[in-house]
């Protein structure tokens, strides 16, 4: 029976894949129905899932079981981890079709101080490799290598026996140019600061259709902080503030298999794009040059939606649709045995008008005494991805022993 299952899973699966491929066939159909507006932040960065394991699982995270790379997704899990103590190291190379001095490195790690209470730290560093600069007429400047990193810290504590709550802080640092000027403007590496708050909550005393199961929701609003700008002048760009919704259930077969289904729904609560006219007026959508906290309230209600220039007005229910186009999803499953040999796949999807990052995801793990290994691979069913066909790494050491009984071992790493 289970097996059974396990092959329907793959099968519906990969249907699903199937039919992402079928609608690119008419979707320049349908963008000349719908208005593109993607919304953009400065360092999106903050955005890239950092370990395998999510990479492998349509990027989703929030509501998994926790592990070391908690303090991205949702720190409030980390209060719910089973070792005392846990480290983790991921590398991921970016455009490697077109270059090979691109990647990202994640480090991250975390200590038990009760069994209500776990610290936790992490170190996201972003290369973008070697650029030379040129001025008006192309003569050659400097060569200089961007780079983007991002310090946190993370704090977890249990409220309840199955809820907890968390907070994490940030430090970003984007030095893109090297202080080199830009049209005429010295520039600057930009800073911000920002926090995050999240919540988990986990349930181990569930059954689906006889099936003992475990069974946990989270959120997490991210990147809560101030404007970043690159030079002296007035402008500032946000920051990647997001809101990230997730549910997982996880199956316990029996002794030996474990399946386990997550799936996130992901915001960003910054402006979105308004629509102008030829005198730079707001003719549809709000004005996005307000401040972090405004920004985030009206991101709920700010879309324009689709301007028909010749009646001058926006057509009706197409503010509430775009609204909720600015919503990604992404997801998948996840099969141990033995809790020991794992194998993982998901998809990812985002509209068309926001981004259209759509891709298929696949991975495995493999735990062996303290250390586990997990990899991920990319593929892209869209535009060209950055990570597609490339294949991402994640090593994770336990130590300290175990001291806590984690709700949802099955689908821990």
């Amino acid at each position: 029976m289970y097996k059974s299952l396990i092959l329907v899973l793959v099968v519906g699966l990969s249907i699903l894949g199937i039919n992402a491929n079928a609608q690119l066939n008419n979707q320049s159909e349908r963008a000349q129905q719908v208005q593109l507006n993607t919304i953009t932040t400065a360092v999106p960065f903050l955005m890239i899932a950092p370990d395998s394991r999510s990479g492998a699982l349509g990027d989703a995270g929030v509501a998994l079981s926790p592990d070391v790379s908690s303090i991205h997704w949702n720190a409030a899990k980390l209060a719910f981890v089973e070792e005392d103590m846990e480290l983790g190291v991921s590398y991921s190379p970016w455009l490697r079709a077109l270059v090979n001095d691109m990647s990202i490195s994640y480090l991250s790690g975390y200590k038990r101080l009760n069994k209500n209470q776990t610290f936790g730290g992490s170190l996201r560093y972003f290369t973008l490799g070697k650029i030379s600069f040129t001025d008006e007429v192309g003569t050659a400047i400097r060569d200089f290598k961007p780079a983007e990193l991002a310090i946190d810290a993370a704090f977890s504590q249990k409220l309840s026996e199955r809820f907890s709550g968390g907070i994490a802080a940030r430090f970003v640092n984007s030095n893109l140019t090297g202080g080199t000027s830009v049209l005429g403007a010295d520039s600057k590496p930009g800073r911000s600061f920002a926090v995050d708050i999240s919540g988990f909550y986990t349930n181990d005393d569930v059954e689906l259709g006889g099936i003992p199961a475990v069974w946990n929701f989270g959120f997490n609003v991210s990147n809560i902080g101030a404007k970043m700008r690159y030079t002296n002048t007035d402008q500032r760009d946000f920051i990647p503030t997001n809101l990230k919704l997730g549910t997982a259930l996880v199956l316990n077969l029996d002794d030996y298999n474990d399946l386990g289904f997550t799936v996130d729904f992901n915001k960003l609560l910054v402006p979105t794009p308004p629509i102008y006219d030829n005198d730079e007026n707001i003719i549809a959508g709000k004005d996005p040059n307000v401040g972090t906290a405004t920004g985030i309230v009206q991101s709920f209600t700010d879309a324009p939606g689709n301007y028909n220039p010749e009646t001058g007005q926006v057509e009706g229910g197409s503010v509430f649709r775009e609204e909720l186009r600015e919503v990604n999803i992404g997801g998948g499953f996840e099969y141990w045995y033995d809790k020991q040999f794992a194998f993982r796949t998901g998809y990812f999807y985002e509209h068309f008008s926001k981004g259209n990052r759509q891709f298929i995801t696949l991975g495995a793990g493999l735990r062996y005494q303290v250390l586990t290994i997990d990899m991920s691979y990319l593929i892209s069913t869209t535009q060209q991805n950055p990570l597609a066909n490339t294949l991402r790494f994640s090593l994770k050491f336990a130590l300290g022993g175990k001291t806590n009984k984690s709700s949802d071992d099955a689908t821990e790493e």
